[in-house]
């Protein structure tokens, strides 16, 4: 079973770092698979289930078993997410597993690229994310947001998509400064307005600007300018 190949790689002394790393969730709802390993399960799991009938229909049972009873199965879940080629199977599975994600940390695992090789459609469903209440849905559509279109397919408008989310929750605005942030390395004459503008909330504007200061993408000359940005209070 599942469940028993993740005891078997479970490392207690992991297991209590990582619930330091993960408030909000109980501590023994941790196994303690370190996440190459987990990853590595999840491709193999994946892999095995193409050619195996009785082993997909155990991945299938393992992803429709909803709650899961520990963190490193959500783990596991979003991993073997991110490995579904077929999109619109990959994007049942994420709109069915959203709901259940109650920690950054899962949420910030799943990364299914063949999102990006459908932007047109993705883009709808980031913008229908982005208007949930549940954080780490908004978290997780501004994190694909950040991920696939910040570079050649980039628009003005998709900044305006998080500069949109009024949140007070922690995990979705550090997301927020995280997008912008990054967006101002890779678009600055785009994204700087919305700093100028002061568009973001206070903690997010100057957590932005941090973390734009941090990064080595960011000039010498733009890190001081932000600095001049910063808003007090």
């Amino acid at each position: 079973m599942i469940l028993d190949r993740l005891f078997e790689m479970q490392d207690k002394e992991y297991a209590a770092f990582q619930s330091k790393l993960t408030p909000g969730v109980a501590v023994d709802a941790f196994i303690g698979v370190r996440v190459p390993q987990c990853r590595a399960f999840a491709k193999e799991l994946v892999k095995a289930s193409k050619t195996d009938e009785k082993v997909s229909a155990e991945v299938l049972d393992f992803l429709n078993t909803l709650p899961h009873k520990y963190y490193d199965e959500n783990m596991l879940h979003g991993l073997i997410l991110s490995e579904y080629k077929d999109f619109d199977e990959c994007l049942a599975g994420v709109e069915k597993f959203l709901p259940y994600v109650d920690n950054w940390a899962v949420c910030d695992i799943m990364s299914p690229k063949v999102f990006a090789k459908h932007k047109l459609q993705m883009i709808q469903n980031i913008q229908r994310w982005t208007q949930s209440n549940h954080v780490y849905t908004i978290r997780f559509g501004i994190e694909i947001l950040m991920r696939d279109f910040l570079d050649e397919d980039f628009a003005v408008e998709f900044l305006q998509i998080p500069a949109a989310v009024q949140s007070e929750e922690y995990y979705v605005n550090m997301m927020i400064a995280w997008f912008f942030a990054t967006a101002l390395a890779k678009q600055w004459n785009a994204t700087i307005p919305f700093i100028e503008q002061k568009r973001l909330g206070v903690w997010t504007h100057n957590k932005t600007i941090q973390k734009a200061k941090e990064s080595y993408r960011i000039t010498e000359d733009q890190k001081k300018y932000l600095s001049d940005l910063k808003v007090k209070g």
